[in-house]
């Protein structure tokens, strides 16, 4: 199983630059990665100090990226679409919790760890109106926050945690961590799918009736 995921690690790190853009994308729309970008980017930080700017940038660029697809699926699902696939109870909260303060919502979305619902946060905010461009806007300063924070750890310290990536437990667990973030992403992507079906097979049916008529 290790020599099945060394490559697509490896892979991460020959992308350079680019790869946290990559990943940005991929963590911040419908896949599951938790700390995927943030140990990417520790780890190419870690190695390389010179690049810290062009690595926090990328990574915050491509997260935008990202949010702006995830925002623009839920502005179109709409408070209905999106309540079916977070559940009533989640959504309700959160409509709840963010009221007029979407954009304090995301950005503490942004800035915060798992198991913070990062994804519904976004997708909540954008599906009740929020403008799409502010979504992003507060994202891309906020990871940006984030991930200088983390890069300015990585180059504190940086030979521990080098070290520590060399260590075949801490490969070990990468490549277990990979695996659930596949399991949990295909899950999502059906979820997200799934919820979208009633509808659609709803929208036919009023079709057709209204022909018939």
């Amino acid at each position: 199983m290790a020599h099945a995921f060394r490559p697509f690690l490896h892979f991460l790190f020959q992308l350079g630059y680019f790869g946290p853009f990559v990943l940005g994308i991929l963590d911040s729309s419908f896949l599951v990665l938790p700390f995927g970008n943030d140990l990417l980017v520790v780890g190419l930080i870690a190695h390389h100090h010179a690049g810290f700017f062009w690595y926090v940038l990328s990574a915050a660029c491509g997260s935008t990226v990202g949010v702006l697809l995830l925002a623009s699926v839920a502005r179109k699902f709409g408070e209905e679409g999106i309540r079916k696939v977070a559940g009533k109870k989640l959504f309700d909260r959160l409509k709840k919790d963010i009221g007029d303060r979407s954009g304090v919502a995301v950005a503490i979305g942004c800035l915060a760890p798992p198991p913070f619902p990062f994804t519904m946060v976004i997708a909540a905010s954008s599906a009740l109106g929020y403008s799409l461009w502010r979504v992003a806007g507060i994202n891309f300063v906020s990871r940006a926050v984030r991930f200088s924070v983390l890069g300015l750890l990585a180059i504190k310290f940086g030979t521990v945690i080098l070290r520590i990536g060399k260590s075949p437990a801490f490969v070990w667990s990468v490549i277990a961590f990979i695996a659930l973030c596949l399991i949990a992403s295909a899950f999502s992507i059906w979820h997200w799918v799934r919820s979208t079906r009633p509808e659609k097979q709803h929208a036919n049916a009023r079709q057709l009736a209204g022909k018939r008529r």
